[in-house]
């Protein structure tokens, strides 16, 4: 099985030629492959750059976008190009470990789960600080309330699932909201969230951690538009899969780094 990694990245020059190793390096299930798709979201501070040195390894393909959207943005520029079974979600930067991987990617594998998140609260967490701890615990409560579930970490962003599955939704997310926008249509349409224990180490926003507190308002209004909204109204039909897949390459404008 081929597995998508999509690695959406914003101003993240000392961290992500180390990440991108990690996930080049990082143990995989048997039988799985895998391709990088690296989505630097408008980058001004030498990431660009740096990508750039990654242009002839076979294994990546990046897309270099020339104005900032957003972390949703580039994620749904990445699934757009993405070719694998298996979706996996990267953050560029160093707080999660790939060596999680298998734990995140066997259960899809075996078949056991279309859709896995990975848990922090159900590992280790390292340097988390008090009101981001709260905020998970708050936007967690409010999708189990909410959608009827039983999950202990909605934020994570570890997360991975069927390629076939999330093709069948429109997507409006632009910033952090890609979280509760796909963990509601998950649950709405009657996939299973399977959670596996990961380890976490926290950065502060003085090393670059760019999540706000607007952002939580805005995963709390997410979670409460997505359960009123029809269903309906965000599947789509195979005609739209191939339009949103256009729109979804050409919106976000950048090109694609030549893969010769």
């Amino acid at each position: 099985m081929l597995v998508s990694i999509i690695i959406p990245v914003y101003n993240e020059f000392f961290n992500v030629e180390r990440v991108l190793d990690r996930v080049l390096a990082a143990p995989m299930p048997i039988g799985c492959t895998r391709e990088l798709i690296v989505v630097d979201d408008g980058s001004t501070d030498g990431t660009t750059q740096v990508l750039e040195r990654y242009a002839n390894e076979p294994l990546i393909v990046i897309h270099q976008s020339i104005v900032n959207f957003g972390k949703g943005a580039a994620i749904r520029v990445g699934l757009a190009k993405a070719k694998g079974d298996l979706i996996l979600i990267q953050d560029g930067d160093m707080e999660y470990d790939p060596n999680d991987y298998p734990k995140l990617l066997q259960p899809l594998v075996d078949g056991k789960a279309t859709v896995v998140y990975g848990s922090r609260f159900m590992g280790s967490v390292a340097g988390m600080e008090w009101p981001n701890w709260v905020a998970n615990k708050m936007l967690t409560l409010t999708v189990n309330i909410l959608y009827s579930a039983k999950i202990t970490d909605e934020a994570t962003a570890y997360k991975a699932f069927r390629r076939d599955v999330i093709q069948g939704f429109r997507l409006q997310c632009l910033r952090f909201e890609f979280c509760p926008e796909i963990t509601a249509k998950f649950l709405r349409t009657g996939n299973s969230i399977l959670e596996v224990p990961i380890s976490y180490n926290a950065r502060g926003y003085n090393e670059g951690k760019k999540i706000r507190w607007y952002d939580g308002v805005d995963a709390i209004w997410a979670l409460f538009k997505y359960r009123l909204t029809p269903l309906n109204s965000f599947l789509i039909t195979n005609r739209e899969l191939i339009v949103d897949r256009k729109i979804a390459e050409t919106a976000n404008v950048g090109i694609d780094v030549d893969q010769t």
